[in-house]
């Protein structure tokens, strides 16, 4: 029986076809992707059961220990979440259970137990990392019906069956479909006006097995109270940068009154840094990208009426905004989803058996050629190379949890010309970037990393050694290029 649904059903997926549990004592939204309580299909579908079983909602946020790459600096940025989320939530009426798993495996059967009282289980899709195998190892513990619910971005990952192969293709496809899913857009706040049951407090036995997260540790600075967490602390918290939707909102706010004016002139320039800098809280849920469109709408007075219907493939000209809004909605809507619509239809994202047969082709030709030096991953991650611009790049990683965009596709290629081979270079880079990028770990971050070696990319000449066809970038072109004074500066080595 499925509810009246407020969202789009081709979002909606049963993870298992059973009915409703009348006797069930609440709705469960398992929270694991999309952190917020505003522009979240997710949430509004769990709701849509809430007002069709007259039951009240119960929402769990869980932060594990036993993820790969767990350290202070993604547990301090989700615990910013989970304390706007618990205030949120609270206004509302909502019972909200916030739990940071002490150690290993102490979470273990939290899910269950909520689940077993529940009529309905509703979590987020989201196609990368641990979350797939995470509903896949809850459906056998969950004796009732459970969806899941992509609130990811514009493009619903089920509205196409096909795996593109460039950006170009992508966005053509975009062009001529994309109208049509932007008449149903997440409600901004479906928690205002809300009228549904109220449950005070956690079912019996819940917060005495698994203590919740204390509102002075959801609203910590820093690493405070993650001293003793077998986690990571030699990955800080980035100094200045908090999580959540609210900083989110500010993030948002701060690039569309003061850098998107110069997006197209500067987005390349590391001394202008006129980047967005809001992919931190797409990945982790803060943000999404239904909210940044709404924003860059209400700016710009446009509606998707101004959608053009021709699709010609270009990165400019086919939404009806200024440029600058254009440029920047190729990357959020067009890269960022691209990813997206790759991570949901196969499993070897992070392989480079996901590379064109081209670039496989001529990585193999050249993997034996002769590189100008070799570094193991302890010197990479010290930046401890031969190039001073690297260097700071990847100094920046560390310091900041970033890269400057431009200067992210430079990191990368220098890497594959320093390691003994593809396959190093490849977990070198997902490596180093997922254990300290903050968008590390997500469709669009692999994305990124393996254009480095010709996904979504064409053949390139002249050939060169190492690269083969594989498009080349040098340190020594990129100082001619772009601006990079400041950087260095700010970048460089620590002062003696």
């Amino acid at each position: 029986m499925p509810a009246p649904s407020s969202v789009p059903p081709i979002r909606i997926q049963a993870v298992h076809e059973r009915e409703p549990r009348g006797a069930g004592a609440y709705v469960l939204y398992w929270c694991t992707a999309f952190r917020r309580t505003g522009h979240n299909f997710a949430l509004q579908r769990a709701l849509d059961w809430c007002r069709e079983l007259h039951r009240p909602l119960v929402v769990l946020e869980a932060v594990r220990i036993g993820y790969r790459w767990a350290c202070d600096r993604f547990h301090r940025f989700l615990l910013d979440g989970m304390g706007i989320n618990a205030s949120r939530y609270r206004r509302a009426g909502i019972l909200y259970l916030p739990y940071l798993e002490p150690g290993r495996g102490a979470g273990r059967r939290l899910l269950a137990q909520l689940a077993s009282r529940a009529c309905v289980v509703v979590t987020d899709d989201f196609p990368e990392f641990f979350h797939p195998l995470a509903v896949q190892a809850a459906a056998p513990q969950i004796p009732v019906r459970f969806e899941k619910v992509d609130s990811n971005g514009l493009f619903p990952m089920r509205a196409t069956d096909r795996v593109f192969s460039t950006a170009r293709s992508f966005r053509l496809h975009l062009q001529r479909h994309l109208g049509e899913h932007l008449e149903a857009t997440p409600k901004a706040d479906p928690l205002a006006g809300l009228r549904i049951p109220v449950l005070d407090r956690p079912p019996r036995g819940i917060a005495s097995r698994w203590p919740l997260a204390s509102q002075a540790l959801l609203g910590g600075n820093g690493a405070h109270g993650l001293e003793h967490l077998p986690i990571d602390h030699r990955v800080g918290p980035v100094p200045g940068v908090g999580g959540g939707a609210q900083a989110g909102r500010e993030a948002l706010r701060r690039f569309l009154d003061e850098r998107l004016d110069r997006y197209v002139c500067e987005r390349n320039d590391p001394d202008a840094d006129a980047a967005s800098g809001l992919s931190p809280y797409l990945h982790f849920g803060h943000l999404s990208a239904h909210e940044i469109l709404a924003a860059l709408a209400a700016r710009e007075g446009w509606t998707p009426r101004r959608l053009s219907t021709r699709a010609l493939g270009g990165a400019r000209g086919g939404w009806g905004f200024s440029e600058n809004a254009e440029a920047f909605l190729d990357q959020l809507v067009t890269w960022r989803e691209l990813g997206f619509n790759y991570c949901s239809h196969r499993d070897d994202v992070a392989e480079l058996s996901s590379l064109p047969a081209w670039s496989l082709a001529t990585l193999h030709e050249h993997a034996r050629d002769r590189r100008e030096a070799i570094y193991d991953l302890a010197e990479l991650e010290a930046a401890q190379t031969h190039d001073p611009l690297w260097n700071a790049a990847q100094r920046q990683l560390v310091r900041e949890g970033r890269i400057h965009n431009y200067l992210r596709m430079l990191w990368g290629k220098k890497v594959l010309e320093w390691t003994r081979s593809p396959q190093e270079a490849l977990a070198t880079l997902i490596e180093l970037n997922n254990k300290y990028a903050l968008d590390g770990r997500d469709p669009n971050s692999y994305s990124g990393i393996l254009w480095i070696f010709g996904r979504y990319d064409r053949a390139w000449g002249p050939e060169r050694p190492v690269f083969g066809k594989v498009r080349f970038m040098s340190s020594r072109a990129t100082l001619r290029k772009v601006h990079l004074k400041r950087y260095l500066e700010r970048f460089g080595p620590p002062k003696t």
